[in-house]
Parts: C-alpha cells; structure tokens; sequence
C-alpha cells in the first residue's frame, strides 16, 4: 500500500520489488548429463541441492528453472517459517504410531532452528525472529474451534501450544475485540526473499549449477525436456510445486492455488506503541477464510490470505 492509499500491485511480489531482482543467471546452453537434475529453483528444489552437495560434494547437480530463482511462490508468501505438518498430525496416526508422528513433529520443530543455523553458517540474513505463532479468536463460533484446537495440542508431548486469556493473547498483539489465543513456539518470521535468494546463493557456492529462462515441459525417466534441450541424469528430481500442472501429463497432479498479500508502508512508533508485537508473533485467526500476518524488520504489517475465488 502506498502512502498515497493506493495499492501498488505486480512486479511479483513486495519481497522482490523490496530487496531488487537478482542478476540473471544464464539458460540452459544445451543438452547435457549430470548426477542429479533438479526441475524447479524454490525453496523445495534449493534445499535438495543444498543438502544433497553437503553430503556429496562430488555430485554433479543441475537445476533448471523456468524464469528465476524464487520466482513463485517461494518469493511470494507471507514470511511464516512454522512446524506445521501438512494436513495434521492425526492423519498420520492410521499407518504409524503414535511415537514416529511425535518424533516426525519434533523433526519438524527443529526445521526451523535449521532454517536459522543455515542462513548463519552460509552467513546471509534473513530477518529471522523467533516470536512463535499466535492464533487469535474474535467471536464465539472462533473462540470455540480454538478450545477444540487447544485439547488436540494438550494431547501431543511435542506441541508446546499454550492458550492464552483474553488478556495474554493482546498483551502479545493488541488485537482488537480478541476473546482469546492459541500460541506455540516454533514459528518465526522471516524475509521469505531473503531466504531463497541466500540459499540459491549457497547452492551455487556449493558447485549446483542453476538454469534460469529455461521451461521444462516433461519429465521422463532420467530426462527432464526443455524449451532448450534435454538433461539426463541417474536422478530426477520435480519440485515444481504449484507449476507441476505445466508439464506433460501432471495437469491434475497437483492443484495450484491463489493467496494474496498486501504490506503497509512503515508505521509509526506510536502505533507500535499501543498494538505491541514486540516479539515477533506470526499472526493469524480461526476464522474459516483465514489469514496470516506478520510485523516485518522494517515496521510494516503484512497481510494475507485466501481473499480471491479459486478457479480452475
């Protein structure tokens, strides 16, 4: 949002028009072989390349990828680096034990500590606050879902949620009209551009060649076929999340889906005074269209959430 009261939209996201695109890296020249092929430079496909290299300085690794790295949604989210398990934890429960979801839990908890300790051994910033994650409720119909939410978390050792009074969810965020909050620890907000450009950064470092401008239409068994020639290798990798349905034949692979944000202009102390927010909380509600904020390093709010009709 301009000061102006106008909305300033395209450019991809905030995050990029903020921090200022990155230098372009150079299309796939031809074909070639390598160990591994990755297809997709975001967070999914970086973080394969990171630790594949780390393990195995050796590999040769490629990854192709159709504009520039953190183009989709890796540059665009909300800036939440949370322990959420897709789908819940209970959906797991019908084919392992109760004791290998609470450890993939735990796995997931220290994921973001991990985020943090890469971005300080490769030494670049991402803004990361550790403030936990705060769900808010503002009616009865909210308050009562966050009570139901509450006694599932009190089952699970390694949650650490903590409802909170009225009173403690605004001495946290001084939310208007709030009746109560769910909070747990694992959660931080982070720059989300600052982390896929530092890790596409670290990748490159680490010997990961990265293709930019360079549309992958199908994946085959150890071929990945693009607009500019075709990669073999031992080892496909596709994380290509929400642009899976481009290729050849993933078209109801994967359901892409819409989220929008906007972001303030900086705030004043004074607000910052009287709302609070000091420790970071990344912020949402229990409302059935939810949404989710944060207070960036630079003072603003952003906000998102599932504000636009999906349509197919």
């Amino acid at each position: 949002m301009s000061s102006s009261g106008t909305t300033a939209n395209g450019n991809v996201s905030f995050w990029w028009t903020q921090q200022g695109f990155p230098p372009e890296r150079e299309a796939l020249p031809g074909s070639l072989e390598a160990d591994v092929c990755i297809v997709g430079a975001g967070y999914t496909g970086l973080w394969t390349a990171y630790y594949l290299n780390r393990s195995m300085p050796s590999l040769d690794v490629v990854i192709q990828e159709s504009r520039f790295a953190g183009f989709g949604a890796s540059g665009r989210n909300g800036g939440w680096l949370t322990n959420s398990i897709t789908g819940g934890r209970s959906q797991y429960l019908s084919a392992r034990s109760r004791a290998a979801v609470e450890s993939m839990q735990k796995i997931m908890n220290d994921a973001v500590d991990e985020v943090a300790r890469v971005a300080a051994r490769e030494n670049f910033d991402i803004d990361f606050q550790k403030g936990g994650e705060l769900n808010v409720a503002y009616n009865q119909a909210q308050l009562s879902r966050l009570r139901n939410a509450a006694e599932s978390e009190s089952r699970w050792i390694s949650s650490g949620a903590q409802r909170l009074t009225a009173a403690e969810t605004i001495d946290r965020v001084g939310v208007a009209g709030a009746l109560g909050g769910l909070w747990h620890p694992h959660c931080a907000r982070i720059n989300p551009v600052k982390l896929v450009r530092g890790l596409a950064e670290s990748v490159e470092k680490l010997g990961v060649k990265i293709y930019e401008r360079t549309l992958v239409s199908e994946i085959r068994p150890q071929e990945a076929v693009s607009n500019l020639g075709t990669v073999r290798a031992p080892v496909i990798i596709r994380a290509t999340e929400g642009f899976t349905s481009n290729i050849k034949k993933e078209h109801r692979t994967w359901l892409p889906m819409n989220s929008s944000l906007i972001v303030t202009e900086p705030l004043a102390s004074q607000f910052w005074d009287s709302v609070g927010w000091q420790e970071g909380d990344a912020l949402g509600d229990f409302a059935h269209v939810y949404m989710y904020a944060q207070r960036t390093a630079d003072d603003r709010i952003a906000l998102g959430g599932r504000g636009l009709p999906y349509r197919f």
